[in-house]
């Protein structure tokens, strides 16, 4: 159905009306989300521009499962052409709280005086409106104007409403003045019973009639006939005078309340339960960490176990080494063992690294000696600080000398481990 013309622009109320209850903040704000909150508002002007009898309006929702919401609706009716007659039906759209992301809340609302037709492709009977542009709903690209226009059409294609049968208050009719054959009764769709909000082409939405021309429609009648037959001898009895019905339908709402206080304890013990399942995962992911956390330190200090493992036994076959060779050395000698020559450098490095350490050593003696001397008088002071400037030059060289020498030895004493490793491994 190709959209109508746009009419005048809203009234400032309404423009101020959706301004002030989608600008409000805490507890008495609308559920939307922040981000969303000015296309709800630009949907709803062009509604409102385009069918005048849609109101917004702001109203409690309650939810199947008990909870209520405050929430936007647009409330009013929707004009629809059947068989060449334009009616309108009333209806609310409710505009849920994941809106505009998802789609809104259809619903036909049909007074005392309309019944909802059964079945219906598109009304359920509590008065739900289900069709494909809803079920197709895309964000952002889906508006509220498209589904009005949607609606109407279908609508118009299969009336979701009709005018209850009305009791005859005239048993006796006259006889029409110019018989005509009475065509089959055909269903015929209701509206809104507020005249303002009918549209000038409804007329009260009568249908020409027997013995009447299209012209000539009656204004006294304000719903056209029933689809239930043309007149009938025993008045319908409405739903409120029928104990029975009166009984069933506080059983049915008894039950409902019922369903609604068990819902709502249900839904309160399984937080609750989800709660502590919450708090009980929360434990255990924090042992869970604990435990590999302890697991990674075990795994590092037997890494250095083994790491010191090697080592001991790498020192253990150099000892054993060394006390072969040299226990023969003993017994030979009938142990007299000269101390200079138990001990040997196995290479240049070693012996240069003794060298410097010994000469250290040394120096580090005759500076004591030094200090003594010049503390009981035995040596001048300028004579103390010469030895002493000349001995500390030298000492310095030794220990430059000996700190590279232990560098060079600490890299090939690395690079014999891991020889020594790689042996042991294989």
């Amino acid at each position: 159905m190709a959209p109508t013309p746009a009419g005048p622009s809203p009234s400032p109320a309404i423009q101020q009306f959706l301004s002030s209850v989608l600008s409000q903040r805490g507890p008495s704000a609308l559920p939307y989300s922040e981000d969303t909150k000015w296309l709800i508002r630009q949907q709803l002007l062009a509604l409102v521009n385009s069918v005048p009898s849609l109101e917004p309006k702001t109203a409690m929702f309650t939810h199947n499962d008990g909870r209520t919401v405050n929430l936007l609706q647009a409330d009013g009716t929707i004009p629809m052409t059947f068989q060449g007659v334009t009616y309108n039906i009333p209806v609310i759209i409710w505009l849920m709280d994941s809106y505009p992301r998802y789609p809104p809340c259809v619903y036909v609302n049909p007074t005392r005086d309309m019944i909802i037709k059964r079945p219906h492709a598109h009304v359920n009977p509590s008065g739900l409106v289900s069709v494909p542009y809803l079920q197709n709903w895309i964000y952002p690209s889906s508006n509220l104007q498209d589904l009005v226009h949607e609606l109407s059409a279908v609508f118009g294609r299969d009336p979701p409403l009709y005018a209850q049968r009305r009791p005859n208050s005239n048993p006796n009719p006259n006889p029409s003045p110019h018989p005509h054959p009475h065509p089959s009764p055909s269903p015929s769709p209701s509206f809104a019973t507020n005249p303002s909000n009918l549209s000038s082409s409804s007329s009260f939405g009568s249908f020409s009639g027997p013995g009447h021309s299209p012209y000539q429609r009656p204004m006294a009648r304000p719903y056209p006939p029933s689809p239930y037959g043309s007149g009938s001898a025993t008045p319908a009895r409405t739903q409120t005078d029928d104990p029975a019905e009166i009984y069933r339908s506080n059983a049915i709402n008894k039950i409902v309340e019922m369903a609604h206080g068990d819902i709502s304890q249900l839904r309160k013990t399984r937080e609750a339960e989800m709660e502590g399942l919450f708090s009980a995962q929360a434990v255990l992911r924090r042992r869970e960490e604990d435990v590999n956390r302890g697991f990674k330190e075990l795994q590092d200090e037997r890494e250095g176990l083994e790491a010191q493992l090697q080592m001991v036994l790498m020192n253990s076959d150099i000892l054993e080494a060394w006390v072969r060779e040299n226990e023969g050395k003993v017994k030979g000698n009938l142990g007299e063992v000269d101390v200079d020559s138990a001990f040997e450098c196995i290479d240049s490095l070693s012996k240069q690294m003794l060298e410097c350490t010994a000469a250290d050593l040394a120096i580090e003696d005759v500076v004591y000696s030094l200090d003594k001397a010049v503390q009981e008088g035995a040596m001048p002071f300028d004579q103390y600080l010469r030895n002493v400037r000349f001995l500390s030059r030298e000492q310095f060289f030794h220990r430059a000398t000996g700190a590279k020498v232990r560098a060079v030895q600490m890299q090939a004493q690395v690079a014999n481990m891991a020889a020594r490793i790689q042996q042991y491994t294989s």
